[in-house]
């Protein structure tokens, strides 16, 4: 048994507290959500934004969700640009990092993240529980020598 479930048995306090903070955390991907959807809506009256979500098995609904894609991966690749003592050639130090401009980038990326899942329909849960499962597939890997 993991310390975690120990403590859960011996405390139904921290059981309360773990089931609250769940329910917190998906309410919180059910805003983060709705504050897109919202976004998408308003794109679509200034700025002829496509309807959604899009039909993945048409040539136009594909280059809709590959362009918001491509959006996000320069979004991570300005958040990566931050990183100036990354290079592994450089053996000077260029000192300094802007973690609130880093962040900026990630929430950037974030954005397009879950507006692609809005285009093509995924929910909220749905997300959640695919990434529950990818993540215990990926511990499954790593303790079985993967």
């Amino acid at each position: 048994m993991d310390k975690i479930s120990d403590l859960n048995e011996l405390s139904p306090e921290v059981t309360l507290m773990n089931d609250e903070k769940e329910l917190a955390e998906k309410r919180t991907i059910d805003e983060l959500f709705a504050e897109q959807e919202s976004f998408m809506y308003l794109l679509q009256q200034k700025r002829n934004f496509p309807a959604f979500p899009v039909d993945l098995k048409t040539k136009e609904g594909q280059r809709v969700v590959k362009d918001i894609g491509n959006d996000c991966i320069h979004e991570l690749f300005e958040a990566v640009h931050l990183l100036t003592d990354a290079k592994q050639h450089r053996q000077t130090i260029v000192g300094g990092f802007d973690k609130d401009a880093f962040l900026e980038e990630l929430v950037d990326a974030l954005h397009y993240l879950i507006e692609i899942c809005i285009m093509i329909g995924v929910t909220p849960r749905e997300l959640y529980k695919a990434y529950e499962n990818k993540g215990k597939i990926n511990e499954n890997r790593i303790r079985n020598g993967y």
